[in-house]
């Protein structure tokens, strides 16, 4: 069974209703529904029902999917469309939970620092890259596939999938700095393959079996109404590889009527800002930011006391309840732990929106120095730091890569990393974000390597003790604490 590939899998089961075909279909790419739904949504409870839904509309469509479909790609942009009709249905009800999760996302201390400003731009993003270059980034960062089997899913060879790859990267740059968000291409590779796939629940797979072979009937109502609210909205679109998501369409759930939301222009201007006072006008939904009038800017205390969350779209920028701590690090653009505040930093939260052209990152710089005298430069600075080098030459898990296996890949997991044909820049840069002290590469290594580590923490330990730990036994690379002069963000008051 495990050697069929997916539409094989999907001919079995179209034509004989066989539940292992199905079973393994869904084994296999359940997880990238499920992480893509509980991004969307940002609850795991209704991740898992939109997971439910998006299979059960497999069911549906199995015995009509083109064999030139990528079933991954095919997988992620439904369960997208999924979700938003989700969101839409249940505004009311899950609106709290979702910007609490997005706001726990963006101030977690120990992810990625690229992936706070990274996740809520990231599924709008591949939603603006054509169908094949979308796919190239599911199969290659959200599935961790190899290159040789995303040219054998794209029907193209390994050296052309690596250009497709490259060249969405490429797009998904330009796409995230246009809003704010400036990273090189291979620091959003690290960062989206190491934080966009969550590990679905235990027996998520076998409940989506039982309710795809009975065509929804063992699906709850809810689940149900969803998976037929989805397929309608595919229907009315027009769309069979590509679900077109994010662009106003929405459908309440349980029902069957398609409307297109639009916020009235009518009520809404630059000159009375009076709308503002509206929570709905701050989602933490790009399609709301990117509907609200040009030429606003608003930094005000916070309405926000007990929610949170951010958006950037198009040089637009949505912000609630955030720190002058997170407002210079969106300003300047900079990392935790490499920028330095004055001791007595300004406790208050604000929340802050732009719709000016040209962006936002000046607006703050400006308010931030006339509100709080805050002002910011780079300049080297002694600091703590933590100087990683080799100790054992020899280690057991990293190796040079060797010549002739070209299948570079980057497996993440909560607490574990799995790097093939890597060259290994993005690696430290990862460990400084999971340590929260800057890291100088002293180890001299140079080219592609393989590495495998894992840092579950023993009893008492905590996580960054765990990690520097296994970087010493299973890499043999030691962090050396010291203090010296780097190029620092000095965050300083003029008045």
């Amino acid at each position: 069974m495990s050697e069929l590939d997916d539409h094989d899998l999907l001919a079995q089961y179209a034509r004989e209703n066989s539940e292992a075909a199905f079973a393994a279909l869904a084994e296999r790419h359940v997880n990238l529904v499920y992480s893509t739904a509980l991004r969307s949504v940002g609850n795991a409870h209704a991740a898992e029902e939109i997971s439910q839904a998006v299979f059960i509309i497999l069911a549906n469509k199995a015995g009509k999917m083109s064999r030139r479909a990528v079933l991954s790609g095919w997988l992620y942009q439904t369960t997208r469309l999924t979700a938003a009709n989700f969101l839409r249905g249940e505004i009311r009800r899950q609106k709290r939970e979702q910007e609490a999760f997005m706001q726990s996302t963006l101030e977690e201390p120990t992810e990625n620092p690229a992936w706070p400003q990274i996740a809520p731009l990231l599924d709008d993003a591949l939603g603006k890259l054509g169908e094949r270059d979308r796919n190239a980034i599911v199969l290659r960062f959200f599935e961790n596939k190899n290159l040789r089997e995303v040219g054998l899913a794209l029907g193209a060879s390994e050296d052309a999938a690596k250009m497709r790859v490259n060249r969405a990267l490429e797009k998904l740059r330009k796409i995230f700095g246009k809003r704010g968000a400036t990273f090189s291409a291979a620091t959003i590779a690290a960062a989206v393959s190491a934080n966009s796939a969550h590990a679905a629940p235990v027996g998520l797979v076998k409940t989506i079996s039982v309710a795809a072979m009975a065509k929804g009937a063992a699906a709850s109502g809810s689940t149900l109404a969803l998976a037929k609210g989805a397929l309608k909205i595919m229907a009315w679109t027009k769309v069979n590889t590509a679900v077109v998501v994010g662009a106003g369409i929405l459908l309440a759930a349980g029902t069957t009527t398609v409307v297109v939301e639009k916020i009235s222009q009518r009520n809404i201007s630059a000159d009375n800002l009076s709308w503002a006072n509206d929570p709905k006008y701050w989602a933490t939904d790009s399609t709301v930011l990117d509907q609200l009038p040009a030429g606003v800017f608003i930094f005000r205390p916070t309405k926000f006391a007990n929610d949170g969350g951010g958006v950037w779209i198009n040089g637009r920028m949505s912000a609630k309840n955030y720190s002058v701590n997170d407002l210079v690090n969106n300003a300047y653009g900079s990392g935790y732990t490499r920028t330095i505040l004055p001791p007595d930093m300004p406790s208050e939260r604000f929340d802050v929106m732009s719709t000016l052209s040209g962006g936002y990152s000046e607006l703050l710089k400006n308010e931030l120095k006339t509100r709080f005298g805050l002002t910011a430069h780079s300049e080297k600075r002694a600091a703590d730091v933590l100087l990683l080098r080799v100790q054992n030459p020899n280690p057991p898990n990293l190796k040079p890569h060797e010549p002739g296996n070209s299948n570079s890949s980057w497996i993440g997991g909560n607490q574990s990393v799995t790097l093939k044909d890597y060259e290994l820049g993005g690696f430290f840069s990862y460990v400084e974000s999971r340590i929260g002290m800057p890291v100088i590469n002293q180890t001299g290594i140079r080219g592609h390597y393989d590495l495998e580590i894992n840092w579950q923490p023993n009893a008492g330990e905590t996580e960054k003790d765990a990690l520097r730990r296994a970087l010493l036994s299973q890499l043999g690379l030691e962090l050396v604490p010291t203090n010296m002069p780097i190029e620092m963000l000095v965050v300083e008051k003029i008045k």
